[in-house]
């Protein structure tokens, strides 16, 4: 198949993203508009036989203090054919286009998982004191189509973020923690909660927790818990004008894209979460919780809601976001992977992200920037 590629209209982009089963949320037009100290432009993808649109992606470009050249990210993306045998005819006309664009530096993320481990197998390499990572655990699904992926954009030239994967280090987290709604009912997927978990839903319910849907205006009070969970978590807070302008942009684009749960008792809101929605998939995507009121469980009870809810949107992945690799438990972020394990879901081992410095020495100077920040 040959391509051309070439800008596109961000109604274009989003008539594309519309016709896929699900594309991740830093792919949509409207994340441009989240991300507002950042250029953007929708690329798209056309095959020359058809003229038909088969790709897309969404390029953010920073610039570099003083000098009129940019890192361009394409988030959690290019949305393409990943599997395509001629992988070099998708990514060389983006490329080209890029460094015309004034790029010195390509940093993406391919959305291809190559490993995943069910729960059950997670819960038995916690208990084994030799596993340290979830590498250490043999995994109970690989994409072998995944590592040919790896080896091509290798021999391109691109290279692998620099932690090699271990979690953090890239800009997305390269684990994920996502429980599979496809062809299940949700007695099922309750039944798939661990004991403790079931627990602490029952437990919630006889309180009397109640879970509700916020809206625009209660941004604030969603602010109020976040800022709590910072101080308590020790991380530097984004804004209350970032989830006003990431709630405002979204869900412009579509009524439903984002949403805002509380749980609360006797009046009183204790947790609170914000899930996003392209497709068939659903995130989980921020999480607050006050200090007190932990003994009536309420984020178990929002995640139970969010949960159902997504399942009833038709979703096929409930998606719970970041976890560390590390299974030690002395490991300050342990705590939440062993909390997404309760979910009876699995975790995931994306290809992590990948950058091509078109130019190298303003690369090399972006990257001892970086690591001084």
């Amino acid at each position: 198949m040959s391509l051309t590629l070439r800008t596109i209209s961000r109604e274009q982009h989003l008539a594309y993203i519309q016709s896929l089963p699900s594309a991740s949320h830093m792919q949509v037009p409207a994340w441009a508009d989240v991300k507002a100290e950042w250029r953007s432009e929708n690329l798209g993808w056309f095959d020359d036989r058809t003229g038909e649109m088969v790709g897309a992606g969404l390029v953010l470009y920073r610039q570099l203090p003083k000098i009129k050249r940019y890192l361009a990210y394409l988030p959690e993306g290019p949305v393409i054919n990943w599997f395509a045998p001629n992988l070099d005819d998708w990514l060389q006309p983006m490329l080209a286009h890029l460094k015309q664009q004034g790029a010195f530096s390509v940093k993406m993320g391919p959305p291809v998982i190559i490993r995943r481990w069910e729960a059950t197998s997670i819960k038995g390499g916690i208990q084994n004191p030799d596993v340290k990572r979830l590498r250490d655990i043999e995994a109970d699904f690989i994409e072998p189509r995944a590592f040919e992926v790896a080896d091509k954009l290798r021999r391109m030239g691109w290279q692998q973020g620099e932690d090699g994967g271990a979690g953090f280090g890239d800009v997305q987290p390269r684990y994920v923690f996502q429980v599979p709604l496809a062809n299940r009912s949700l007695e099922e997927v309750h039944k798939n909660f661990n004991q403790l978990w079931r627990r602490n839903i029952k437990k919630a319910e006889k309180a009397g927790v109640e879970v509700v849907q916020g809206g625009y205006q209660d941004l604030e009070e969603w602010q109020r818990l976040y800022e709590i969970t910072a101080v308590r978590d020790h991380f530097r807070p984004r804004p209350l004008s970032y989830f006003q302008r990431m709630w405002t942009a979204l869900n412009t684009e579509d009524p439903n894209r984002m949403r805002l749960y509380f749980a609360r008792h006797n009046g009183v809101n204790l947790s609170a979460a914000t899930m996003l929605v392209v497709g068939g998939h659903v995130w989980y995507s921020y999480g607050a919780s006050d200090n007190i009121g932990r003994e009536v469980r309420p984020s178990n009870a929002m995640q139970w809601r969010m949960l159902r809810d997504a399942y009833a949107l038709g979703a096929t992945v409930y998606d719970l976001r970041g976890i560390s690799d590390s299974l030690d438990e002395t490991d300050h972020l342990f705590g939440l992977i062993q909390f997404k394990v309760g979910t009876g879901g699995q975790a995931a081992e994306y290809l992590g992200e990948w950058d091509f410095p078109l130019n190298k020495l303003l690369h090399k100077a972006l990257d001892i920037y970086m690591s001084r920040r």
